[in-house]
This record gives C-alpha cells, structure tokens and sequence, in this order.
C-alpha cells in the first residue's frame, strides 16, 4: 500500500489557510480565527485526527449551518469567579477566547475560577483550553458534551458523547502537563477514519445496531461506541455529561443535534475549571515538575503532554507535514 501524499506547511500559512477558509463558508472574522488557532494547535502537537482533517468538519458545518458563524457569544458574569457563555450555536472557541483573560484574573483572585458554555458546536482538542491555562501558569480540568455516541453503564444504546474529559498542571522544564482523553475506548473520528480506509477496529471499541460487538467501523457509527474500563468510564461519561451539559444548560447527549449531518447546532455544552496553585502551595510546577521527572527515569511512566510539546517546538521549526489532500479539501473552499 502506498504512503499517501503529504506537503509541508508552516504554521503561520496552515492558521491563515483555515481562517481564509472558515470565512469563504461563512464564519466571522473572530469565530475563524478561534477554530483556525484551535485546529493548527492540534495539528502541530502532532493530533492530526483533530487538527486539519477535523477543520472540514468547521467547514462543513459552516456551510450547512451547524455552526452559525456569524454568532456573538453572550458572556455573563453571575459571580465574580463565575463566566457563563451563550454561544448562540456558534464555535465553542470564540466565547473561550472572549473570556480567557478574565477567567484567568478571576483565578489569581480568588484561587479558582469557572467557565461554563451552552449552545456552541463540538469542541474538538479538549486539551488545547487546559493546556492555554496552563500555559499562564493555573491547573486546568475540562469536560464537554455532544450528540450521543457512547453506550452508557447497562445500555447497547448510545446516551453519551464521547464525553472527553482534560487536565493540565504547569510544569518546570519540557512542556506542561496535558491529559486529553474520551471517556469512549477510542475517538468518533478514529472510528470514522478506519471506515474511510476500510479497515476493522479493534474488538472492544463499539457494538453494531444490533447490540453486538463489532470490529467494523460502518455498523460501529450505526450502534454505540463502548466506555474504556467498561461501567468506570461510563461513570465518567456520566459525570461530564453532568459537569457540561447539567451545569452549563446545554443540550443533554440524547437531546443534541448530530455534528455531521443536518442543519441545527449540536448545542454542546463546555466545562472548564481554572485553579491557580501559588494560592495553595508554594513552587508547585517546580515540585511537581521534579516528581514526574522522577516517576518517568525511575519508573518508566510516560508523562502526557511532554510529546505534544516536543512535536509542537519541532513544527514552530519545520513546519507541519500534513495530508496533501486535507489541504486539496481545505483550499478547495477558498473563493
């Protein structure tokens, strides 16, 4: 089988690539430039199944209407360490961005501060907004919702999104601590992939319309995908479902709109705590820096998120190399 085609890229003309495209079909100047920076991160930390190829998905959307793009988020301020976000069924980016500064402010103030978002299409990288927290310094947990895909604890019927759930800490040295993961065995896009390729997935990751296991991709988006760790990481799907969709007043799982098909918002909901650990310890990066260090050449643990950053530093160097037909697709957008 032949090695598909691929071209490099630097990061600045991939991020102007996506924001030329996100506005050909539809997307604010702002809204573009959200999802543009969200999908070259990913791409750059070496996510290539939620970097450029998942920006089609924007594309898409944009153009069916999914994502309305021209939708200012309606930011409010219950309590002082409390934003709320009405995407208005716009990007999950845009309304992040809108409020960063000021969540971040609210964190050194009064130790932790919250986002909750309503309303706004998937999310994408989880990791890339807790790992923007950690980059100024604060501990970051995150969790969002969208359509359901994923069997719950007792159910062959999917109830749960994917459900991913994100943490990252500062860290002295390589790069931040970045823990991204779904509460599904694998990704959606990974499923949808291997359909694409024609090739089977692993037993354990989804189960038909039927009920059954399957290894086939195409009867896995026809059924549900499965939880890792069996009912634990239903349990989880369950309380991020509670943490984006319960507290921000987003569209439950069973209630949310497809992200691929259709014109309606998913109307996903987002969830990100932000905690600022020099109001609870003094040289917490440093410390804990140190431990995972000692965990990792003592151990063998591997440390997530030091990877990411190793292949984020080597694309601000070389560029990307990214699937020459992603960037076909992609370019084919422009006007």
């Amino acid at each position: 089988m032949s090695t598909p085609a691929t071209e490099r890229i630097t990061l600045p003309e991939a991020e102007q690539l996506c924001i030329d495209a996100a506005i050909a079909a539809g997307a604010s100047a702002p809204a573009a430039e959200s999802i543009a920076r969200a999908a070259v991160a990913a791409e750059a930390e070496g996510q290539p199944s939620v970097g450029l190829a998942h920006f089609l998905d924007y594309l898409d959307a944009l153009e069916a209407g999914r994502i309305d793009g021209t939708a200012a988020p309606l930011i409010s301020r219950p309590a002082p360490a409390v934003i709320l976000s009405d995407a208005g069924g716009g990007t999950a980016h845009l309304g992040f961005d809108m409020a960063f500064d000021d969540l971040v402010a609210a964190a050194e103030s009064f130790g932790v501060a919250i986002f909750s978002q309503r309303n706004a299409y998937t999310a994408g990288a989880l990791g890339y907004f807790v790992g923007r927290l950690a980059e100024r310094g604060l501990v970051g947990l995150a969790a969002t919702s969208g359509p359901a895909l994923l069997a719950g604890s007792g159910t062959t019927k999917p109830v749960f999104c994917t459900n991913p759930i994100a943490f990252a800490a500062p860290l002295d040295g390589a790069g931040a601590l970045v823990i991204d993961q779904a509460s599904s065995a694998t990704a959606f896009v990974n499923v949808r992939a291997a359909a694409e390729r024609g090739e089977k997935i692993p037993e354990g990751w989804a189960l038909g319309p039927d009920g059954a296991p399957t290894s086939d991709p195409a009867q896995a988006m026809k059924g549900a995908l499965l939880a890792f760790g069996g009912e634990r990481g239903a349990n989880i799907a369950l309380m991020v479902e509670v943490l984006a969709a319960g507290l921000s007043g987003a569209n439950w799982s069973l209630d949310a709109p497809s992200f691929t098909q259709g014109a309606r918002s998913p109307g996903s909901g987002l969830f990100v705590a932000a905690i600022d650990p020099k109001l609870f310890t003094d040289g917490f990066a440093r410390r804990t820096g140190r431990h995972l260090d000692r965990l990792s050449a003592d151990f063998g643990l591997y440390v997530p998120g030091r990877t990411k950053a190793k292949s984020r530093l080597k694309a601000e160097k070389r560029g990307l190399e990214v699937s020459a037909d992603t960037l076909r697709r992609i370019r084919s957008r422009l006007p």
